[in-house]
């Protein structure tokens, strides 16, 4: 075998899924973050040490953005960059090491939630004193309205749409692989564990375990027709459920793969740089409201259909 197919064959198996990775994922963040994986496995470096190296570096990002010359610009998408390709490389030294634990997965997400806070925070920071442009409103700053758009396009948009991308990724992995190859966790078994484990000596974790079981709790709610389906699939067949129903599941879900892809990071990340490089921050949030939801409600209705159509089919 050649050493460029050692490579890939060494690269395909830090990846979760080829159905669940984005194209600019595959040749360009996967093979850097690899690489990183290789450096920071040579070193010994736990998975979560590099989780919070990227927390460091897109935090800095974020800061970078708060100046609106082309310099500090350019510094912070080379470091949010930089953080995205650690935030690959932690996922792939995880499974190329063994070292998968919850708290790297929980780590994981509160690492995207940090760097994006930074940088809307930088943003309103910025532009609070800065006049509304194009003439929208003569002689008048943003002020408060910039941070009500940033807490709206946070909490209402982008929040809700990362936590469904990250779910549907997980059904798909489920029906893909089953449990083993699935991070497809429920607010009932997270509750469960919490009320479980006594305060004493576990204050960290037993408070990330009642977020986390929030955070699958939203999840669960966003969700009602898939719910209804696995209930189903797991009363009727537990653990073994048939591969003619995996790859029914498949084959309708792979498809909509792409729409959870554009919802995480990189069309993301594109549609802020765009903004940032033009010198218009504030259009970053108008792309989150507006063509970030209406993909998520478009992909939320295509997969809740899927659920319902399967539903009927196996409920027979």
């Amino acid at each position: 075998m050649s050493e460029t197919n050692k490579k890939n064959k060494g690269i395909e198996a830090t990846l979760k899924s080829q159905d669940t990775e984005e194209f600019l994922d595959i040749y360009t963040n996967r093979p850097i973050g690899y690489a990183w994986a290789l450096f920071f496995n040579k070193l010994n470096v736990h998975p979560n040490v590099v989780t919070i190296l990227s927390i460091i570096l897109g935090v800095s990002a974020g800061v970078m953005f708060y100046f609106p010359d082309m310099t500090h610009t350019l510094i912070g998408i080379a470091l949010l960059m930089w953080a995205n390709h650690y935030d690959s490389a932690d996922g792939q030294l995880a499974r190329m090491t063994g070292k998968k634990t919850r708290w790297g997965r929980m780590l994981d997400g509160f690492a995207g939630d940090l760097w994006f806070f930074s940088i809307y925070v930088a943003i309103c920071l910025r532009l609070t004193s800065e006049p509304i442009p194009f003439g929208i409103s003569d002689g008048m700053h943003w002020g408060p309205i910039i941070w009500i758009m940033a807490i709206f396009a946070g909490t209402v948009c982008h929040s809700k749409q990362c936590t469904l991308a990250d779910y549907y990724r997980n059904i798909h992995l489920f029906f893909l692989k089953g449990e083993s190859g699935s991070e497809l966790d429920n607010f009932a078994q997270q509750r469960k564990i919490f009320n479980e484990l006594p305060w004493k000596g576990n204050f960290w974790w037993k408070t990330f375990l009642y977020f986390y079981g929030n955070y699958t709790r939203s999840q669960e709610k966003m969700t009602p027709n898939f719910q209804k389906f696995l209930a189903l699939v797991k009363s009727k067949y537990g653990n073994n459920i048939p591969q003619d129903l995996r790859d029914n599941f498949r084959t309708y879900s792979k498809p909509l793969m792409k729409y959870t892809n554009i919802l995480t990071f990189n069309t993301r990340a594109i549609a802020l740089y765009i903004s940032m490089l033009i010198g218009e921050p504030w259009l970053y949030f108008i792309f989150e409201i507006i063509v970030m939801s209406a993909i998520f409600l478009f992909m939320r209705k295509r997969h809740e259909d899927l659920c319902a159509k399967l539903y009927e089919k196996y409920a027979k």
